[in-house]
């Protein structure tokens, strides 16, 4: 089941060896209504005491989110996006040395932070929500997440044939605005537009995204996939989450995008050490 696929992603000056190892990117939300940490980092300070904790604990990525993606959220202009997320950009691109992603669907959004130094987009909405986008991520030529997402949770067909089609629609918006194949990562979007049992149905058959034929990031951390097996809340998750990230780099995931950076990079690394090196 394991898909060993190597891929040399440039990110401002680091180089990621997609297929060497499991990267570990660590959510560092600024927003005052997150689902899973509650605005604990929505003061500037706090955040980038906490993304320096994230890098010393192993994280390869640092991931800042500026609006909520909680269940029912509402959404906010891209000034106020921008008002929570470039305080916090432009002090960690001055004091961390990994990249930075920003969690965005907004073109306008990807334009600044790029120009200040961002390097990776975040598309919770895989180009569908603002196709314009595409073409701000090819002009500055980085690396761009494509998640899967949809309104409601209806599929008329296999979910993961569906899934496959959906990011495969975001792959194409993105090569016809001129956004290099090398460049493109893909998410399955575990806990959107899907429910529980669905996401746990898409975490059996994550392999099957390999077919496509990018890297793949792996989202699980503290969902409420999780929460409905454990019947736990949001930050008693982390064996929960941690199980995941086993489960994914088994099945050729590339990235986890986690809260918890010590725990999922333990079990990365031994995982890695048994999956990737025999």
């Amino acid at each position: 089941m394991y898909f060993n696929r190597f891929v040399n992603m440039k990110c401002g000056n680091t180089t990621l060896n997609l297929g060497s190892k499991t990267y570990i990117m660590g959510i560092l939300n600024v927003t005052p209504d997150s689902f899973s940490d509650g605005g604990d980092f929505a003061d500037v300070e706090k955040a980038v005491a906490h993304a320096h904790i994230m890098v010393r604990e192993g994280a390869d990525i640092i991931d800042i989110g500026g609006e909520s993606t909680r269940p029912g959220f509402e959404e906010i202009s891209a000034e106020e996006e921008l008002e929570r997320v470039l305080p916090v950009l432009k002090r960690l691109i001055k004091e961390i040395d990994v990249p930075i992603s920003v969690d965005t669907y907004k073109a306008e959004v990807a334009r600044e932070v790029l120009s200040i130094g961002a390097n990776i987009v975040n598309d919770q909405w895989g180009l569908k929500k603002d196709p314009s986008l595409a073409e701000v991520i090819a002009q500055w030529q980085v690396p761009a997440i494509f998640m899967h997402n949809q309104a409601g949770i209806e599929y008329q067909n296999d979910i993961l044939e569906e899934i496959k089609l959906s990011l495969q629609e975001s792959i194409d918006i993105a090569l016809d605005a001129g956004v290099r194949k090398e460049n493109i990562i893909l998410d399955p979007g575990i806990g959107f537009g899907k429910n529980p049992e669905q996401n746990m149905v898409v975490m059996a058959r994550l392999h099957e995204l390999n077919e496509l034929g990018y890297p793949i990031l792996l989202g699980t951390s503290r969902k409420s996939m999780l929460g409905k097996i454990l019947d736990l809340p949001p930050k008693d998750r982390i064996e929960g989450t941690v199980a995941t990230t086993v489960m994914g780099i088994m099945q050729g995931i590339d990235i986890v995008r986690v809260h918890d950076i010590k725990e999922n990079w333990r079990a990365a690394k031994v995982t890695d050490a048994i999956i990737r090196k025999h």
